[in-house]
């Protein structure tokens, strides 16, 4: 009988590294993305263009810290990243309120917008665990005209970012 449990510990110990390996594992949850005014993504998961696999993971636009990308370099978002995909363009004044919708809510050290390749605004969370909506009004200052804004959160206890570019025309 002892013998008989060896083998079978023996045994268990050798399948349960591979059950691990070959399980399929299901991806995080979701995590959270610009509701308005509509990010790409956004306007994805309600049809207002045509995309790929984003029209049913909007919240899922994660990458490494430190990207400029819409898709935050992740290929199965890469149509995130085309400018001429026709993207409706939002009309904001020279200051607006960015609501992020929050399907996981991660740790966060800041929240970054960018326009024109520089930062306009950064919001210090100092690692406090969000609301499921968070809002940020920023200040364009004199930026005018029509902008791409790429809205960044940044996890507190992870390597990573969420990514989400808005397309606006400010003042007008």
């Amino acid at each position: 009988m002892h013998r008989k449990r060896k083998l079978a510990l023996a045994l268990g110990a050798g399948i349960a590294p591979l059950l691990v390996v070959t399980l399929p594992v299901n991806p995080a949850s979701a995590h959270g993305y610009v509701s308005s005014p509509p990010s790409r993504q956004a306007q994805c998961a309600a049809g207002t263009i045509e995309c790929g696999p984003i029209k049913w993971e909007p919240q899922s636009v994660e990458g490494p810290k430190g990207l400029t990308s819409c898709s935050g370099g992740n290929s199965r978002f890469a149509e995130l990243d085309d400018d001429s995909k026709g993207w409706k363009v939002t009309p904001i004044g020279s200051s607006q309120t960015f609501n992020w919708r929050l399907t996981a809510r991660h740790s966060t050290s800041t929240w970054q917008y960018f326009a024109g390749g520089r930062k306009i605004a950064e919001f210090h969370d100092g690692g406090a665990q969000p609301p499921a909506t968070v809002s940020h009004t920023v200040n364009f200052g004199g930026l005018t005209g029509k902008q791409k804004i790429l809205a960044v959160w940044n996890i507190a206890d992870t390597a990573n970012a969420f990514y989400a570019c808005i397309d606006v025309t400010i003042g007008g």
